[in-house]
């Protein structure tokens, strides 16, 4: 048995936060419905990535709607509404990631909610929060990123900001609502009560910064530099960073810089004795390694490295990776089967319970496609 058999969720939300979190719900055995809008549904729906669709929906949709049901229905509609609210008394749990202020004007903002089920965990998703000046500002994950400081930390130094290559505001932000849903459900089990669980792409992303902004804050408010030579953490000292070899590439992690000068074999790396330079002179110390580390194959030094003990690692393509024995091992692909004879691979709940993975592989909905079930089954038409 899932951990959350039994639970009911209606799933709001659209595009990625909202629908990650119920994802994750899914997964972990809760009974997703999306409400969606009748005509175009959820809006990433049509949003391909690389032009890549199945059935007429996105691989995208796709891939963060498996295992949820369609439920059409017109919130503007009194007929409609009145079927929703039905469905409302009956759940567990809600998501929304409207802007702040339009789910109180179709009346389905947590007061009003609650008014009909005190005991649901209704949860929200909003771009910055639900005060302050940005609260209309869109909640995108690259506008985000950028308001964030968050671009300022890739890149070399000299370089203009830079964001990260995937929707880490979104895919961050669901993580954080899924957990705190969950921790509502455990207070309901022990007190009876609901609750709303609110969170935001702005404060998800600002609770990544953590480590960094943490460090800026207790540092005189000194902003972080980033390296001019292969950055990859600008509070961290050399080597910290991916190399160039003959043939590929190397990540270093964190170590000493004339330890790692003896295991290599670079006696240019001798001088550097201070500890306090390996973060002063991290460029000049990184571009010694990098000239050296060229020399060579990336076979030939982790071989070197692994066997002296020091943390490093290959930098794979997703090519590599798949055709590694460890990702064999995880069995982390999903073959999701859509009718027509469509597949479409995908990775799985990341979470296991002890050695047994949690995987489902029921496709993602058509828009409405279950529609008339759920009248039937709930008597919304009564």
């Amino acid at each position: 048995m899932k951990p959350l058999e039994g639970m009911l969720v209606l799933d709001f939300s659209q595009y990625l936060a909202g629908p990650s979190a119920a994802l994750r719900l899914a997964d972990l055995g809760a009974r997703v419905i999306k409400i969606e809008r009748p005509g175009s549904g959820d809006g990433s729906r049509p949003m391909k990535l690389h032009n890549l669709e199945s059935m007429g929906d996105s691989v995208l949709f796709q891939t963060i709607n498996r295992n949820k049901e369609s439920f059409c229905a017109d919130l503007k509609s009194p007929e409609d509404m009145a079927m929703v609210k039905k469905l409302i008394v009956k759940a567990d749990v809600m998501i929304e990631n409207f802007r702040p202020g339009i789910m109180k004007k179709m009346g389905l903002d947590y007061e009003s909610v609650k008014a009909i089920n005190p005991q649901i965990v209704y949860g929200t998703v909003t771009g910055y929060g639900s005060t302050g000046p940005w609260i209309k500002k869109p909640g995108q994950d690259l506008l985000v990123q950028s308001i964030s400081g968050l671009a300022w930390l890739n890149g070399d130094a000299g370089q203009p900001p830079m964001p990260f290559a995937l929707s880490l505001a979104d895919s961050y932000t669901g993580i954080h609502l899924a957990e705190g849903i969950m921790a509502c459900l455990f207070r309901r089990f022990t007190t009876g009560m609901g609750g709303q669980v609110e969170v935001s792409l702005l404060e998800s992303v600002l609770d990544l910064q953590f480590e960094v902004i943490t460090t800026y804050l207790n540092d005189g408010h000194k902003p972080p530099k980033r390296s001019e030579y292969h950055n990859a953490h600008a509070y961290l000292s050399a080597p910290y960073g991916i190399y160039q070899t003959s043939d590929g590439y190397i990540a270093l992690a964190m170590g000493s810089v004339t330890e790692l000068g003896r295991i290599l074999g670079c006696s240019s790396l001798d001088i550097y004795t201070d500890q306090d330079e390996w973060f002063t002179k991290r460029d000049e110390i990184k571009r010694i390694i990098g000239s050296h580390l060229i020399s060579n194959t990336t076979s030939y030094w982790l071989d070197l490295l692994e066997t002296n003990g020091y943390w490093c690692s290959d930098v794979y393509t997703w090519d590599q990776l798949l055709q590694s024995e460890q990702f064999r091992s995880l069995d982390m692909l999903l073959n999701v089967k859509r009718p027509g004879g469509t597949d479409i691979y995908t990775t799985r709940c990341p979470i296991s319970f002890g050695s047994e993975p949690f995987r489902d592989e029921t496709c993602a909905p058509a828009l409405g496609q279950h529609t008339e079930q759920i009248i039937r089954e709930f008597s919304l038409n009564q």
